[in-house]
């Protein structure tokens, strides 16, 4: 491993290691493999809740082979050999009622998690089905989200039209910017998250871990919240389905979309060398 220029490869899942039906290709995965085999740490790192994660996880023999998960923006942080938390921020319990109250003010759904399901007070708008696609499961319907939110969380999510969530993004944080931060994931996803949650500082406390400098970090992402991860990294890489603000800020951006194996293509390139 000392050899190699790039220790870890972090990865986002949804438009860029998974195709547009959330499966893992086997390019991908066999990329990453032969990656792992040298001593490459690679790490999974997304919006998506531990639940939406760990499925990919098991397919790429993370157990086994020593992978990082990094899920709600990187929130929650751990290794999945040894069980080590990395890093694990909470959203504060103080501001859960009036941020579902500003979310739904301008017109969107705000939703959390528990250990198995998505929690929302519906469980037919699209936007919130789309997030249950995400984490590979279902709604959990309640009356009132914070009367059920009694437990600690990682993060809220803001569903719905984007111009509606950026007057949540707005109202938010003037209200709650000296304790959380936010910003989309999706034009359709608002993360409303505690402070000091982003990709880009995930990626610096699992650096801090495994001992290594960000010049030795390859990073891959497609969406806005993928830019401070890709900006961070030794080598920043977009895929070519990336939004625009994104493939502006990468180091490289790849001939393929996520649906064409992005991801095995930049592996084999600056990895593999192939």
């Amino acid at each position: 491993m000392q050899n190699l220029k790039y220790k870890a490869l972090a990865l986002d899942l949804d438009g860029t290691l998974t195709d547009s039906n959330k499966d893992l290709p086997l390019k991908n995965k066999e990329a990453l493999w032969k990656a792992m085999d040298l001593g490459v740490k690679v790490i999974l790192i997304s919006g998506r809740s531990v639940m939406g994660i760990t499925g990919l996880a098991k397919e790429l023999e993370f157990e086994k082979r020593g992978g990082i998960i990094a899920a709600f923006n990187g929130g929650k942080t751990f290794d999945c050999r040894t069980g080590t938390i990395i890093q694990q921020l909470l959203f504060p319990p103080e501001a859960i009622t009036g941020t579902c109250e500003i979310v739904r003010k301008h017109g969107a759904q705000p939703l959390s998690y528990t250990d198995t399901h998505v929690v929302a007070e519906t469980d037919t708008d699209q936007y919130v089905l789309a997030e249950c696609r995400c984490n590979s499961t279902t709604v959990q319907k309640v009356p009132w989200l914070p009367d059920f939110l009694d437990y600690p969380i990682p993060k809220l999510l803001g569903a719905g039209e984007h111009e509606r969530l950026v007057k949540v993004r707005e109202e938010f944080l003037n209200r709650y910017s000296h304790i959380c931060d936010s910003f989309f994931a999706e034009s359709y996803f608002l993360e409303l998250a505690p402070k000091g949650v982003a990709k880009d500082k995930a990626l610096a406390s699992i650096c801090k871990y495994l001992g290594i400098t960000r010049e030795e970090v390859m990073a891959c992402g497609d969406g806005f919240n993928d830019i401070p991860m890709l900006e961070y990294a030794g080598l920043g890489i977009a895929m070519k389905n990336a939004y625009p603000e994104t493939l502006e800020k990468a180091d490289y951006i790849s001939p393929f979309t996520n649906d064409e194996c992005g991801v095995a293509h930049a592996v084999e390139r600056f990895i593999l060398n192939l």
